[in-house]
């Protein structure tokens, strides 16, 4: 992890590559509640891939289950929901930020979760060498970074290099689901996923499809609603 926006690199098959990260790690306060959760939860929900082997999920999550996989969860509040009202699903969620890890680890403890697991770690490193090909029933990525700036948008998250790696992740039939509150990177993903060799668009029309019942509205879209801001929300089906 870094603190800075530079591209760093990273070793691939024993080549460096240099890669812009899509991410800072900024330093934020944590309050002490979530560095004792991060001390005395972690151990029970946190898994550690700093090894870069593949993931046992059954081993993880003590079953074997549809696999639900989230990047940058935030503070974990509509995460957590989701796997809560989805019991039968194993949550994977992937988030750099410890302030976010420390808060969701929190609500997963207060609400006794077994089907929830929690990496802190770069995404993209996780998502090529720790998840096995054909594993992963639903991706979901909601409200990332928009980098707005016309000079920073070359760092967003959903490209043409980032759907193709994690393409063979999916299980056949599996979802990709995205959501933004910013117009122009919705248009982007839809370009990058409509191009996208071997997924489906799952909107009748072709473009976005209605705010799903299965995505919790969060405080931060209820403000965004009053005050008038779109959400765009796409679901792209692996061929």
């Amino acid at each position: 992890m870094c603190d800075t926006d530079k591209a760093m690199p990273v070793e691939k098959n024993d080549v460096k590559e240099h890669r812009i990260k899509s991410f800072v790690v900024r330093a934020g306060r944590m309050t002490q509640g979530q560095i004792n959760a991060i001390e005395e939860l972690g151990p029970k929900y946190m898994l550690d891939v700093s090894s870069l082997e593949e993931l046992d999920t059954v081993k993880a999550f003590g079953r074997e289950a549809p696999l639900v996989v989230e990047i940058g969860f935030g503070m974990g509040v509509s995460f957590v929901q989701m796997a809560k009202a989805d019991p039968s699903g194993n949550y994977l969620g992937i988030e750099v930020h410890p302030p976010g890890v420390g808060s969701c680890l929190k609500l997963i403890e207060e609400n006794q979760l077994t089907n929830v697991r929690i990496i802190q770690f770069d995404a993209f490193e996780v998502l090529r060498k720790c998840l096995k090909p054909a594993s992963v029933d639903i991706l979901q990525i909601f409200f990332p970074d928009p980098w707005p700036k016309k000079r920073h948008v070359k760092r967003r998250l959903i490209n043409d290099d980032f759907v193709k790696l994690v393409s063979p992740l999916f299980k056949q039939g599996g979802q990709f689901r995205m959501a933004t509150d910013w117009e122009d990177y919705a248009v982007q993903m839809l370009e990058v996923m409509t191009r996208a060799q071997g997924f489906s668009n799952t909107a009748a029309d072709g473009t976005y499809i209605p705010r799903p019942d299965w995505r919790p509205l969060t405080k931060f879209e209820l403000r965004g609603q009053k005050l008038g801001h779109g959400v765009w929300d796409l679901v792209f089906k692996r061929d």
